[in-house]
Order: structure tokens, then C-alpha cells, then sequence
């Protein structure tokens, strides 16, 4: 794996045990190079200190069309079967402007978000994501001996 060492190791003398943090940014890059493709559009939204939103567009598309699949830390929407071919002019359709081609898109997201709900709602899939933070993880006050 090639790490961008301008980046990367210009970090690691201030950090510790961050290695798999550097390591999954590198898999990032390497897949947003591999990957980059703009559709279907969306927007990721901070709430507040704890709460996240993903809106995906997906126009044309109908709950039973999509799939949503969260696998260790990556969140990945996708629809679930390839494009029908249909003989749209028996539909009467005279010109099909709305893709409905096949789609992937991933996001990785951090141990501590869950995804506590995922809506289809006029052709925007909204994700809600919220921050868990257990209790060893939260600041406290150490005393000194």
C-alpha cells in the first residue's frame, strides 16, 4: 500500500496508536480515485455535536428498489438490481431523462456513529447517523496520587 507521506508521517510524531486511522484514510483515497463518480448526488449534514444526516437524491428509484448495508465502518447505498431494459415508447414515454442506471455509493463512517433510521421521502433517502460515546471514551477528571 503506497501512503501519501507528505500528509501521514508529518502526523505521526504527535499521535499514537493511530496507525489503523491512517491506514483507512489511505483506502479512502485509493478508492475515491478508483470510484469517483458523482451519482447519485448527496449531501452530509452535521445536526449537532452527536447527530449526522445523509441525503442521497434518488429520483425514479422506489424503497424496494434500494439497498442500504453497513459493513464494519463503510455505508454503502446501492440499488439492487441492474436496469431493466424496457420497451419504453409502449410505456409512452417519448423521452427518458430520469436515470434509474446502477449505482454504488459508499461512505465510511466512524466506530462511534450508528445508524439509527433511513427514509425515502420524495425521492430523497434520508440516513440518520448518531455519535455514541461510551462512557471510558467521555472526559473526565483524573486524580493524582
Amino acid at each position: 500500500m503506497t501512503r501519501n507521506l507528505s500528509v501521514w508521517n508529518s502526523l505521526r510524531p504527535f499521535s499514537v496508536g493511530f496507525d489503523s486511522i491512517f491506514e483507512e484514510f489511505d483506502r479512502m483515497l485509493e478508492s475515491t480515485e478508483r470510484y469517483n463518480s458523482n451519482y447519485p448526488p448527496y449531501n452530509i449534514r452535521r445536526i449537532n455535536e452527536n447527530d449526522y444526516k445523509i441525503e442521497v437524491a434518488l429520483a425514479g428509484y422506489s424503497r424496494d428498489d434500494i439497498e442500504l448495508e453497513l459493513k464494519e465502518n463503510t455505508l454503502t447505498v446501492r440499488n439492487k438490481q441492474k436496469e431493466k431494459i424496457v420497451n419504453e415508447e409502449g410505456n409512452g414515454v417519448i423521452h427518458k431523462g430520469i436515470s434509474t442506471r446502477q449505482f454504488e455509493r459508499s461512505f465510511t463512517i466512524s466506530e462511534d456513529i450508528k445508524v439509527k433510521n433511513a427514509e425515502l421521502v420524495n425521492g430523497l433517502l434520508n440516513i440518520d447517523l448518531e455519535r455514541i460515546v461510551p462512557e471510558e471514551k467521555k472526559a473526565r477528571l483524573i486524580s493524582i496520587k
